[in-house]
């Protein structure tokens, strides 16, 4: 049987930066080629980054990726790949109508196989994702063909990412088409407990196709999104061939045994209408070689260290690709704003951290100490500036009460952190969890300010596991324990007035982001959630508080999405409205 080495690109890609992209293609190409690939491969839209969003409709910045993608074929050629065949994403526009008002031009996400200089093969997405995060029938127009490059005597068929999440479509038609290989690049988002599903996913689709199936995935970050790696190579019968580390950039090599292209090979259209484009660019087999990369299985990520790592992966990305240097953190002594810095110390350095202890005259003398004690253990940089006196004159000037005197506390937090920003040039992390994001617990303008929001879709109870994971991962690799004790064990407070606790208001937090996780996360209503034994009032009332909470969340900086429903593009409801289950 005929041999090809695969050099899977697992990298990240920054969305709008086509100069940068482009130059991370040539330079994990010239590494593909140091390493006797045969085929090499880059993720989903990687010379324009995914997603584009309105950038799609923007015909200068569809013009720009064309073009680009014709002068990377030309100076991979002149810097000597001109013969290996490189797959890469981008954004193309279509050349006919599609549906009613998507005219001829319409933007398309895309794919091209370049080759000699040149762009051998191009290629849509067929299958275009509408749900969660993704709004791809908004911008593009599907693909209407099964691609088909003919690789050293090999028939590899060509998909891109929802081609292979949904039924029908290039799937089969790959088995109709008698091809050896199926090659999907990908763009899919990180999410708990994803990996397991798309290893499924993966075996399933090679069996239906008939043929060794390879799915290269991106990693990295963009806005809320982050992208996990975790490329997969699996045979016909899906066992796999090799599979790579989580939230790593690299290169996945493999060699293959693949059928040998047929003499007569099937023309036509196939499965779903589609009709096969296939170009031929080496018939000769490799010469027979002794593989060096059969396989392999990198190391998975337990759960709580996915999570944690997918906080550090977003982070550092949003940090990085928007230009910052260093990040704040207002530290209470609490175990949001603790997890928050122990997050941010990891992703860019506990000397590009700074906090800023802010106690008032509710604010516990162990919460002070607990703030000073984490930055001792991770070694950020700390200042203590109390806001008694601008209290003080509020107070006189304004005379406020009970509530209004609370928020008054946590507004002048946020002022200060945000003059503290805009003097030193430190992105501001908000620490509020989904617990306090979904039912409203914190302050408007106070608390919830801020540029990024680290554990944005992390509900409080998980913020605790991770907590107790970062301590233990660091105690086993013999480091100080980042976050202290006292943190994680105390009852959560707000300290905004004498023995308060987050109890007086909520509910207990195992019991809350139950309820929650049913009604944001499953779309489950009043009657469905008491049906599964939770009390009638308490769920009601905790439904009323997350829909009266609606306009805070809109108004809350992006954060991390690592559940299948954060709050953002995952979940819109409207701001003003009417409905509300009833008790």
């Amino acid at each position: 049987m005929p041999q090809l080495r695969l050099a899977l690109n697992q990298i990240d890609a920054h969305v709008g930066d086509i100069a940068a992209n482009a130059e991370s293609v040539v330079h994990w190409t010239r590494h593909s080629a140091e390493q006797g690939a045969h085929l090499v491969a880059f993720p989903e839209m990687v010379l324009t980054g995914y997603p584009v969003e309105d950038l799609a409709l923007r015909g200068s910045f569809v013009d720009a990726s064309r073009r680009a993608l014709t002068e990377l074929a030309g100076r991979l050629a002149a810097e000597g790949f001109g013969e290996l065949p490189v797959l890469v994403g981008y954004l193309d526009r279509s050349e006919k109508a599609a549906r009613y008002g998507q005219p001829a031009g319409a933007p398309q996400n895309a794919a091209a196989v370049l080759h000699r200089g040149a762009v051998a093969l191009r290629f849509a997405k067929h299958h275009l994702p509408n749900y969660g995060v993704f709004d791809e029938f908004r911008y593009f127009v599907p693909g209407d063909t099964l691609p088909v490059v003919r690789v050293r005597g090999v028939d590899v068929a060509l998909a891109i990412c929802e081609d292979l999440w949904q039924d029908g479509g290039r799937v089969p038609a790959t088995r109709s088409a008698g091809a050896g290989l199926l090659l999907s690049v990908n763009a899919s988002p990180y999410e708990r407990n994803k990996d397991d599903l798309r290893l499924e996913l993966v075996r399933k689709r090679a069996q239906e196709a008939g043929c060794t199936l390879a799915y290269l995935a991106m990693t990295g970050g963009q806005d809320e999104l982050v992208f996990d790696g975790d490329s997969i190579v699996v045979d016909r019968d899906g066992e796999v061939v090799v599979r790579a580390p989580q939230f790593s950039e690299g290169c996945v090599l493999v060699d293959l045994e693949l059928p040998a292209a047929a003499a007569e090979p099937v023309t036509g259209t196939v499965d779903d209408g589609l009709r096969i484009d296939r170009v031929v660019l080496s018939e000769e087999p490799v010469e027979a070689y002794e593989p060096e990369v059969t396989g392999g299985y990198a190391g998975r990520l337990e759960d709580d260290e996915e999570v944690y790592t997918a906080l550090v992966v977003g982070l550092r990305a949003y940090v990085q690709k928007n230009g910052f240097r260093s990040v704040l953190v207002g530290l209470s002594g609490g175990i949001d704003s603790a997890l928050v810095a122990a997050v941010a110390c990891d992703a860019v350095g506990a000397a590009n951290v700074y906090g800023i202890s802010m106690p008032s005259r509710y604010s516990s003398e162990h919460s002070k100490g607990d703030a000073a004690e984490l930055a001792r253990r991770t070694g950020l940089h700390l200042r203590t500036v109390p806001i008694e006196p601008m209290f003080d004159a509020y107070m006189g000037s304004l005379g406020l009460t009970g509530l209004a005197e609370e928020n008054l506390q946590s507004r002048l937090r946020g002022t200060m952190l945000m003059a503290v920003s805009n003097q030193e040039g430190h992105l501001v992390l908000a620490p509020g969890n989904k617990s306090e994001l979904a039912v409203g617990y914190s302050t408007l303008y106070g608390d919830s300010v801020g540029g990024y929001g680290p554990i944005k879709d992390v509900y409080k109870s998980d913020v605790f596991t991770l907590a107790r994971w970062r301590n233990r991962a660091a105690a086993e690799r013999g480091q100080v324990p980042p976050i202290p004790e006292n943190s994680i064990d105390k009852p959560p407070s707000a300290e905004l007035r004498p023995g308060q606790v987050d109890t007086d208001s909520l509910p207990d937090y195992e019991i809350l982001d139950a309820v929650l996780a049913r009604y944001v996360d499953r779309d489950q209503g009043l009657e469905e959630i008491v049906a599964a034994g939770f009390d009638r009032e308490l769920v009601a009332r905790t439904l009323r508080m997350v829909d009266t909470a609606e306009y805070k969340r809109r108004q809350y900086p992006p954060g991390t999405k690592i559940s299948a429903k954060g709050f953002g593009k995952d979940r819109r409801l409207p701001i003003t409205n009417g409905w509300r289950e009833r008790a």
